[in-house]
C-alpha cells in the first residue's frame, strides 16, 4: 500500500478499511474494497489503486479495480497508468492499457508503441489492440492499420479474433494494409488476412465461418481481398 503514515492518519475509516481490504486473501473482499474506493475516490488513493492492478490475480477485481481508477481524475491516473507502460511485469502493462482504453483520453496515444503493440506476451498486445483503436488520432488509421496487419496470423483463434476486431472497428482504412497482408508468403498470415475482410464486408458473419473460408481459398491458391 503506497498510503504514507501521514496520509493514513488523515484518513477516516472506511476509507483505510477499504484500502487495507484490497490486500485481503479473499477475493470477495477485495472486490468489495475496490467498489468501496471508486465510490468514495480520493487522490490518495490512486498509487495503491494501479499497483494492485499490477498483481490482482482476479479478473472481476482487475475490472473492478479499473473502474475505480476511471472515477479519479485524469490529471492523476494519467501519469501513473503511462508509467506502468514500461513495466516489467505484463500484467501491469496489459492492465494499464486496458484502463487506458476506459478513460479514452487520447492523450495517452504517443505511448502506443509498436512495441506495445508487438509486445511477446499475448495479453498486453491484446490489450494494447483494443486501446489503440480508442486513442488513434483521426486520420491516423491507416497507419494503425499497417502496424497491426504485421500481428496478422499471430497465436490461436482468440487472439485473432481480438485482432480482427481491433481492425474491422477502425473502418475502411484497413483496406490496403489487408490486402498487401493478403499476399503475404505466410499462409496464416493471408488466412487471417482475407477472413479480416470478410468481417470488414460483412460484419454479421461469424469468425469461425470467416477463417475456414479463407482457408479454403487460401488452399485453392487465392490471395489479395479480391481472391474471396
Amino acid at each position: 500500500m503506497t498510503v504514507t503514515g501521514q496520509d493514513t492518519k488523515a484518513l477516516d475509516t472506511e476509507a483505510l478499511r477499504a484500502l487495507r481490504g484490497l490486500e485481503d486473501g479473499r477475493s470477495s473482499v477485495r472486490l468489495r474494497a475496490a467498489l468501496a474506493v471508486g465510490t468514495a475516490p480520493d487522490p490518495r488513493f490512486v498509487a495503491t489503486l494501479v499497483e494492485r492492478c499490477a498483481i490482482e490475480p482476479e479478473f472481476f477485481v482487475r475490472d473492478m479495480l479499473t473502474w475505480a481508477l476511471t472515477r479519479h481524475p485524469v490529471a492523476l491516473t494519467l501519469p501513473e497508468l503511462l508509467r506502468e507502460l514500461r513495466s516489467e511485469r505484463a500484467q501491469a502493462r496489459s492492465q494499464a492499457l486496458h484502463t487506458l482504453s476506459k478513460i479514452g483520453d487520447r492523450r495517452a496515444w504517443p505511448a502506443i508503441t509498436g512495441a506495445l503493440l508487438s509486445d511477446p506476451e499475448v495479453e498486453v498486445a491484446r490489450s494494447a489492440w483494443r486501446a489503440a483503436v480508442i486513442l488513434v488520432p483521426e486520420g491516423e488509421e491507416a497507419a494503425l492499420a499497417t502496424v497491426l496487419a504485421t500481428q496478422l496470423g499471430r497465436g490461436e483463434r482468440e487472439t485473432q479474433l481480438s485482432l480482427s476486431r481491433a481492425l474491422v472497428a477502425l473502418g475502411e482504412a484497413i483496406q490496403p494494409a489487408l490486402h498487401a497482408a493478403a499476399t503475404a508468403a505466410d499462409p496464416r498470415t493471408r488466412t487471417h488476412a482475407l477472413a479480416t475482410t470478410r468481417l470488414l464486408r460483412d460484419p454479421d458473419t461469424g469468425f469461425e465461418f470467416a477463417i475456414e473460408e479463407a482457408k479454403r481459398v487460401v488452399a485453392l491458391g487465392g490471395g489479395g481481398p479480391e481472391g474471396q
